[in-house]
């Protein structure tokens, strides 16, 4: 149920009903929620004309996803479509949790030093798509139709035929990939006849929707065992425009449509917030907790991502940021393959990634479920001991799982990664996710962010030392203007104007203070090569453009291991 209004979008007729011609496109994504259009917005910064296909005419409805993790926010940073998000959400930091009305501990997700972005702001889901929606309408190049559902999809060796229902009757759409991000209940991964691998639990929750004006504090607070509801687990969240989140675990068995009926939720919200605060129930819904994916992410031209691909449990935020990343992680891969720069076993390559992220998050999630609804008898002891303990003594306050919060998965082991043949620290090894931390930071307060400024492709961070003449600059420019795109920064302490004149593609950032160099381990000559995504594909002590451009090869599944290890994945079940 939901009492919020959302805008309806008309629908409009394709271009393929009009005219029956049926022109192949090279990306067609399948869902506008968050995930869709993340993808879409990448791609079509990239040049690519994209075609996005929603079964509904609105934004989803109830606030679904509402914590945005800082990964999250710093990818819609570089797309050019987070600060309407900022403006609009909700900065927390604190998170409480309680047993039977006595806080067990509480913790604080303090925003890291010189870092662009919080750990976490809330917004409700419908509200980030509309200013996605917003930002790829700004783009000119894609193309959203509304009431557009797939009904079946066909492959073929060059292509993918989708069969698409509207209020005008059915027509067929071709593109030369497909990107499934339809959710849970994805039509693509049901016509392609592909099921989930993983574990549904039995303990269902309720979660529900409030408008309220309360005293609460915009915290994270969650109770296990509370009076308001006795042996059992709640959650509340504060949210944009006097939203509240609530999140009450239920029996096991209980009916879901029972539970979210009008006479069963008013009670117990009322029992939860109390007495003389008036509210109103704007949504509600019953959930039950899944961690389960599919066994791969491709199948032959259809690519598969957000809930479409794998199903997490809601603790601790991982769907829509696990998602968010899908796409950060698809659209580089998706752009290079479009343009001939990389083989088809760089989609393979995001496969192989993003089941790993995937795994970890359930991982993660199962986890933290044993922990607020053991099924076992032993599991029960183990929690109840863990509370009771943490009470007291705060080494069992790290025990306590009320829901690990999402946080960027560092990818060691991927076919893309160059190992180290140099000194370094473990910090920012290749496959770790680079922070968006300030630059140009003058006086106190910095003007521009690492990630940022890194370009839409592949960029060298390479550090200076104060007065260098830059040795290297030549070779520097002719990296820059190589086949694969990549720009290339001056990490400096000072911001250098002697020595040669910068190639084009080669720009300064200014570290004076050193922390650039500090996060990433380096010394003047230190060379890092970074992924489109911000993730570390290679660094050296030294710059040499001979192993910088074997990294890209790797790092471009053009090398040679990742090109077996693409024929090894056979591309997923083509066929299907």
């Amino acid at each position: 149920m939901s009492s919020e209004t959302h805008p309806q979008h008309p629908y409009l007729p394709a271009e393929e009903q009009r005219t029956r011609n049926r022109p192949r496109r090279p990306v067609v994504i399948c869902g506008a929620g968050p995930v869709g259009l993340t993808t879409a917005v990448g791609l079509a910064r990239q040049g690519h004309p994209i075609v996005v296909l929603e079964k509904d005419s609105t934004y989803s409805i109830g606030s679904r996803a509402i914590c945005w993790a800082e990964r999250t926010l710093d990818i819609w940073s570089r797309l050019g479509c987070v600060e309407p998000i900022l403006e609009r959400s909700v900065t927390w930091s604190i998170g409480r949790v309680f047993r039977r009305g006595e806080e067990v501990y509480h913790f604080n997700l303090k925003p890291a030093a010189n870092h662009k972005h919080p750990p976490f702001r809330n917004l409700q889901q419908y509200e980030v798509e509309a200013f996605l929606f917003q930002a790829s309408q700004h783009l000119g190049n894609v193309d959203v139709r509304w009431t557009h559902q797939v009904t079946q999809v066909r492959q073929g060796p060059e292509s993918v035929i989708l069969e698409v229902q509207t209020p005008e009757g059915s027509y067929e759409l071709e593109a030369a990939y497909v990107v499934a991000a339809d959710g849970a209940q994805s039509a693509v991964r049901q016509s392609l006849g592909l099921d989930f691998e993983g574990a549904v639990f039995e303990s269902p929750f309720l979660i529900a929707d409030i408008r309220m004006k309360a005293a609460f504090p915009p915290e994270r607070l969650f109770w296990f065992d509370p009076s308001f509801h006795p042996g059992r687990s709640a959650l509340l969240h504060k949210q944009a425009n006097n939203l509240w989140r609530i999140d009450l675990q239920l029996e096991p068995g209980a009916d879901p449509e029972l539970e979210r009926s009008p006479e069963r939720v008013a009670p117990r919200i009322r029992a939860m917030v109390g007495e003389g605060i008036p509210f109103d129930v704007v949504w509600s819904s019953v959930y039950t907790f899944k961690c389960r994916r599919l066994a791969s992410f491709r199948h032959g031209r259809v690519i598969f991502a957000g809930d479409a691909a794998h199903q997490l449990s809601p603790f601790g935020a991982r769907g829509g940021n696990c998602g968010t990343q899908d796409a950060d992680n698809l659209v580089w891969k998706l752009d290079l393959l479009l343009k001939g720069l990389a083989p088809e076993g760089i989609i393979d390559s995001y496969s192989e990634e993003r089941i790993f992220g995937a795994d970890f998050d359930i991982m993660t999630a199962m986890r933290s479920n044993h922990f607020i609804a053991p099924q076992t008898r032993t599991r029960q002891l183990f929690r109840d001991a863990v509370l009771s303990l943490s009470q007291k003594w705060p080494f069992a306050r790290p025990l306590v799982n009320s829901g690990r919060m999402s946080n960027p998965v560092p990818l060691r082991s991927s076919s893309l990664n160059t190992p180290d043949t140099d000194e370094f620290s473990a910090t920012m090894g290749p496959g770790s996710p680079c922070p968006n931390i300030g630059v140009d930071v003058l006086e106190g307060e910095p003007s521009r962010w690492l990630l940022d400024e890194l370009g839409k492709g592949f960029c060298g961070l390479y550090f200076a030392q104060d007065g260098e003449q830059l040795p290297a600059m030549q070779a520097l420019g002719e990296l820059a203007a190589a086949h694969i795109p990549i720009a290339m920064r001056v990490v400096t302490p000072a911001a250098i104007a002697r020595g040669p004149e910068l190639s084009p593609g080669v720009s300064l950032l200014v570290d004076p203070h050193g922390l650039v160099a500090r996060q990433f381990d380096a010394r003047p000559g230190t060379f890092y090569l970074l992924r489109p995504d911000g993730y570390v594909a290679a660094r050296w002590r030294e710059f040499s453009l001979q192993r910088v451009r074997q990294a890209l090869e790797r790092a471009t599944a053009r090398h040679p291991r990742t090109e077996r290890a693409s024929a090894e994945a056979g591309h997923g079940n083509a066929a299907s």
